[in-house]
């Protein structure tokens, strides 16, 4: 088992850059901005032929801390309550302050060995920890999660006391691969439930999940199974429009959301039932079709409308998401659980639709059947011709077609294909590319 290393400390003293350059990452989000963490996060680090997990946690707050920040220390604490050993995160520069006097209370009754770690120490004399020894912790270790100095001696002395599996010598053919995780993307507007959603599959308060927008600040995976297949779910902050976005916290968040969705095998786009389908939620789930990602649609907050309010988002949901009509759409309620299995049953479709496998005889006879229904319009003096098909790539689909003058064919005919391929083949809930290659015509430049 890889030992679990749960990064602590105040707001501000560099803990998610720890936990990026531990992870060899830009996981985490970074800003000098205090409390910008919130939720935890893990990730895999090694040193050397260790292996181990890092857990990057919000700061502490004080005792008397409401709202959101409560929620924050919660975060922390189930951390600890994780971890095999503790790495507490000091900033050099400001010193010893009364917080990190409260955070040391705390930790000393965990049981968990705890290391400290004071950052921002580059360029400082070696007293410049001595203060630290107050604490009671153990010797104080300077470093600069910025710059790597002093993280991989740290490093050592935190992994020291753990038996590594190579160290037992254990059998390296026991380490099976493990099947193909769907990395499933949840995005939507700010307040729409996403939190609320993935803690309701995961069956846990694993998110934070308050009445609050913009409470999710970074994107944050977590490994999960569901029906005995293995899913990476990924939480990512709520996408406003380009004009309420001023904060440049803000603005990182959406470049982190915008990275989960192309980084993503699967999306669900969340909606919100009580509100109208806005032009925001249709510029999400254009994005998302543009990246080439499998979608489901899921409307949230369904069990609080009356029948005139469900009447009028169902045609809200066909007016303005007509170009979805590939994907499918569910109704749920992520507080009281309803629905999630159909979301679920519809995210593993979609998946298995995105790196379905499409032989060549097969699209080859499909293709020639498409055209046998419905030719191609003629161009000028003649008619495409449409010969064969193959398999060009995978999430999404492409169907590469060869012939001739098909550079001429139009898009109405481009589409029709598409949902000729998409019905033979069950290609349901995520997109699909045809591309046309015209064969070069030999005689083209004698006849000119």
């Amino acid at each position: 088992m890889k030992p679990v290393i749960a990064l602590v400390g105040r707001p501000n003293v560099g803990k998610s850059t720890l936990f990026n350059r531990l992870t060899r990452s830009r996981a985490a989000l970074v800003a000098d901005f205090p409390g910008l963490t919130r939720d935890r996060h893990y990730g895999n680090g090694r040193v050397g032929p260790r292996d181990y997990i890092v857990i990057d946690t919000g700061g502490f707050e004080p005792l008397n801390a409401e709202g959101v920040a409560r929620e924050m220390a919660a975060q922390a604490e189930q951390a600890i309550a994780e971890s095999d050993a503790i790495v507490f995160v000091l900033d050099a520069r400001e010193g010893l302050t009364a917080q990190d006097r409260r955070i040391a209370e705390r930790l000393r009754v965990t049981g968990r060995p705890v290391w400290l770690a004071v950052n921002k120490a580059e360029g400082l004399t070696a007293g410049a920890t001595a203060e630290f020894h107050e604490l009671g912790l153990g010797d104080p270790y300077p470093v600069s999660a910025a710059h790597g100095d002093g993280v991989g001696s740290l490093m050592d002395e935190v992994l020291a006391p753990f038996v590594m599996p190579d160290e037992v010598g254990e059998d390296a053919e026991s380490l099976v691969d493990e099947p193909r995780r769907a990395r499933v993307a949840v995005v939507g507007r700010p307040n729409v439930g996403k939190s609320t959603l993935i803690n309701a599959l995961l069956g846990e308060e694993r998110l934070i999940a308050y009445d609050q927008p913009g409470t999710t600040r970074d994107a944050i995976a977590v490994d999960f199974e569901y029906g005995g297949r293995p899913y990476t779910l990924i939480d990512t902050a709520g996408l406003r429009r380009k004009g309420k976005v001023f904060e440049a916290v803000e603005k990182f968040s959406v470049v982190k959301t915008l990275q989960a969705i192309a980084e993503a095998n699967v999306v669900v786009l969340l909606l919100d039932a009580s509100s109208e389908v806005s032009d925001q939620d249709a510029h999400i789930a254009g994005y998302v079709l543009e990246s080439g990602r499998a979608l489901v649609v899921a409307v949230n907050k369904w069990d609080g409308l009356d029948d005139y309010q469900r009447e009028r988002i169902r045609h809200d949901l066909e007016r303005k998401l007509h170009f979805l009509r590939w994907a499918k759409m569910h109704t749920i309620s992520a507080l009281k659980r309803t629905g999630l299995h159909a979301v679920m049953r519809s995210v593993s479709e979609a998946h298995a639709a995105a790196f379905a496998k499409l032989p060549t005889p097969r699209l080859t006879r499909a293709l020639i059947a498409a055209v046998a229904r419905q030719m191609p319009p003629r161009a000028g003096a003649s008619r495409p011709k449409l010969r064969y098909a193959h398999q060009g790539g995978m999430n999404p689909p492409v169907i590469v077609i060869h012939g001739n003058s098909l550079d001429r064919v139009p898009d109405s005919y481009r589409r029709y294909l598409e949902g000729y391929f998409r019905t033979e083949f069950e290609l349901a809930g995520t997109p699909l590319r045809v591309e046309f290659r015209t064969s070069r015509n030999p005689y083209a430049a004698e006849r000119a």
